[in-house]
């Protein structure tokens, strides 16, 4: 929160800040409480240390490495349109220079620690009870990745594990620091389409995209626009609840990602009860629950990527920046094709650049 004279509030000043705020609005999400206060939520979590708050001071990947002690957990990313939490147990964590993964089937993670900069725990009272975290943010502020303690987590080795881990020097006192604007695209008449359009059906694996929009400088909404339409087409914003709904009927699996710049979470699994509750779209499920803003869709494109199993499909929802905030896809092993009921429930979907046919399963060859 900025003063009349341009300085930042101090701790003290910041903390009843959020007191009046939390007064004037109940409830509020602490995302919502610093954008009101106009701080980054990292500073809303720090101006609390010392009062419910302990910060971290460690390399957070031995965090990480930790958690598989605290036994079942809730674990939360998210970004700004959309919430990803799953019940579950950290296991098999591996961590290298700059990029982890925790590949447990509950708690499965793609981490990409230079983004990792602030940590603490929070202690705080909310309508539940005393409700214990782990969080984590980039160093703009914005929130990475949370471990709730739930009913059945370990609380003797979640105390260890933050007494551990606790910074010797506790101040509220964090700098941060904007992150790099994203690099504009490149002009499409600037981009040798054909030959992008000939890579993209040459893929092997659904991870060799991201090398592909590299390597021809192309952001991924502008992807979509630039692809070959057997490969990408655009739906109504609102059409992938249909799909959804499908799935939770007929006990269809989905594979959902949600990401930001430090952590993408993915659920695996069935879905069951879908409720849509003002402009949110919820999955609320016992071990899996998705928040998503529908009015933040402002694109939505089916997307076919060949790999050696065959074609890949899945369901993209875009912001008005053209970012990707969350996937789906029909759960799939490597080695298996993708399951035949997904790819029906995405080809019922009414297209939006009218009608079309999709062609059929080309799987390319490979010697």
């Amino acid at each position: 929160m900025i003063e009349a004279n341009g300085a930042r509030l101090s701790g003290e000043a910041l903390r009843q800040a959020l007191a009046l705020c939390k007064e004037k609005h109940p409830g509020i999400r602490a995302r919502d409480a610093a954008r009101e206060l106009g701080v980054s939520e990292a500073e809303l979590v720090a101006c609390r240390v010392g009062n419910g708050v302990v910060r971290l001071d460690a390399d957070f990947a031995d965090v990480l490495r930790a958690a598989p002690s605290l036994g079942r957990v809730m674990v939360l990313t998210r970004n700004e349109h959309c919430v990803h939490e799953k019940h579950g147990v950290f296991d098999h964590v591996s961590i290298g220079p700059g990029h982890g993964i925790v590949l447990n089937h509950d708690v499965d993670l793609r981490l990409f620690m230079s983004h990792w900069r602030f940590g603490f725990a929070v202690t705080e009272e909310v309508q539940s009870g005393t409700r214990s975290s782990l969080q984590f943010f980039d160093i703009d502020g914005t929130a990475v990745h949370k471990i709730y303690a739930v009913g059945d987590t370990d609380r003797a080795a979640y105390d260890a594990l933050v007494e551990r881990f606790k910074a010797p020097t506790q101040t509220a006192e964090i700098e941060i620091a904007a992150l790099p604007a994203r690099l504009p695209d490149r002009p499409d008449d600037q981009i040798d389409i054909a030959t992008f359009r000939k890579h993209w059906r040459a893929l092997q694996d659904t991870h060799d995209f991201f090398g592909l929009l590299q390597e021809f400088g192309v952001g991924r909404a502008q992807a979509m626009r630039l692809a070959e339409r057997e490969f990408a087409y655009p739906i109504e914003t609102d059409a992938f609840r249909a799909a959804l709904e499908r799935c939770a009927t007929d006990t269809i699996p989905i594979m959902c990602f949600v990401g930001n710049s430090g952590c993408i979470q993915i659920h695996t699994g069935p879905i069951q009860t879908l409720k849509i509750m003002g402009p949110w779209f919820n999955i609320l499920d016992p071990s899996f629950n998705l928040h998503l803003r529908e009015d933040a869709v402002a694109e939505a494109w089916v997307v076919r990527k060949p790999t050696r199993d065959g074609i890949v499909t899945s369901l993209e929802l875009f912001d008005r920046e053209g970012h990707c905030f969350v996937q789906f896809f029909g759960e799939r092993k490597p080695g298996k094709t993708e399951l035949e009921s997904w790819r029906e429930a995405v080809a019922a979907l009414v297209r939006a650049d009218g009608p079309g046919e999709v062609a059929a399963d080309r799987t390319p060859s490979y010697a």
